[in-house]
């Protein structure tokens, strides 16, 4: 394959690329030579997730990515953990058994090498939004787009057979270099699947950019987004520690809340013990 680089478990045929075969432990990934420079683009991807497993007894997915390394094994379906930049995850099983999610589960997480994927939890503290996505074992062709256009990203899914896109995520506030390469990887643990890429196709998007814009270096920015939150709201993370990130607007209004509501708790003590003291002054005169 001109361009693309693969390894693992990877086997390539005239009709699709077939990440990993419906056996147990395996891993295998795709990588393009050519890192992306394009600050506005969309990526569509053909693939197809299937096998002899009933449900819940498959796994584990399919990821893509859009990160500055490329071809380096680990365990995040495949591929490095601690990575930088994009990652959009098709998760068939449920690792977590106290989840209310339905599987297969679309998520998308954005990191800079300093966020660790939990598979025991489903990737639920770092992930930016999902959606959940009947699209294994279909007769019919199941695609998935990933568009990332003046720092908004927005992941569609076309898995009914109705040849329209249909909404998963949408994020504004995401920042992500230019020059990071594309690639897919996928693994299987104790339950396997078929994870087979037939086509990735990318397209440039003519955008508009602000003048401030041209002086900005794109190879330079740290992938990040500036409102950071899990499926439940920022909800704590499992060490106790609520996680890190700036103050969004619920919890400016919760802290000023408190305060006012301390304010008023304070005023109302105050107010009581003097009343009581000057009671107790006349009692005296």
């Amino acid at each position: 394959m001109p361009l693309w680089d693969f390894q693992g478990s990877t086997m390539v045929t005239s009709q699709y690329v077939r990440l990993t075969p419906d056996e147990r432990s395996r891993e295998g990934s795709i990588w393009n030579r050519v890192p992306c420079f394009l600050k506005d683009w969309e990526l569509h991807v053909h693939f197809k997730i299937h096998g002899a497993g009933k449900k819940n007894l498959h796994g584990d997915g399919l990821a893509l990515w859009y990160t500055q390394e490329r071809l380096v094994p680990g365990p995040v379906f495949g591929s490095k953990d601690n990575f930088h930049g994009l990652a959009i995850f098709l998760d068939t099983y449920p690792n977590d058994e106290a989840t209310e999610r339905v599987f297969p589960y679309i998520s998308a997480m954005v990191n800079n090498g300093s966020l660790t994927y939990d598979h025991s939890k489903d990737g639920r503290w770092t992930e930016l939004a999902g959606c959940t996505a009947d699209l294994r074992n279909q007769n019919h062709d199941t695609f998935l787009a990933i568009r990332y256009s003046r720092g908004r990203l927005t992941v569609m899914t076309d898995v009914e057979d109705k040849n329209e896109w249909k909404n998963c995520i949408d994020i504004a506030g995401v920042q992500l270099p230019t020059g990071y390469f594309f690639g897919a990887s996928a693994g299987t643990g104790d339950l396997s699947d078929n994870h087979d890429i037939i086509s990735m196709k990318l397209f440039q998007l003519m955008v508009e950019h602000p003048l401030e814009d041209e002086s900005v270096d794109w190879t330079k920015i740290e992938p990040s987004v500036s409102l950071l939150k899990s499926p439940k709201d920022n909800v704590d993370d499992p060490t106790g520690n609520f996680r890190s990130g700036p103050l969004t607007g619920w919890k400016v209004f919760l802290l000023l809340l408190c305060a006012l509501l301390g304010i008023i708790v304070c005023a109302v003590v105050g107010a009581v013990v003097f009343q009581k003291r000057q009671e107790r002054n006349k009692r005296f005169y």
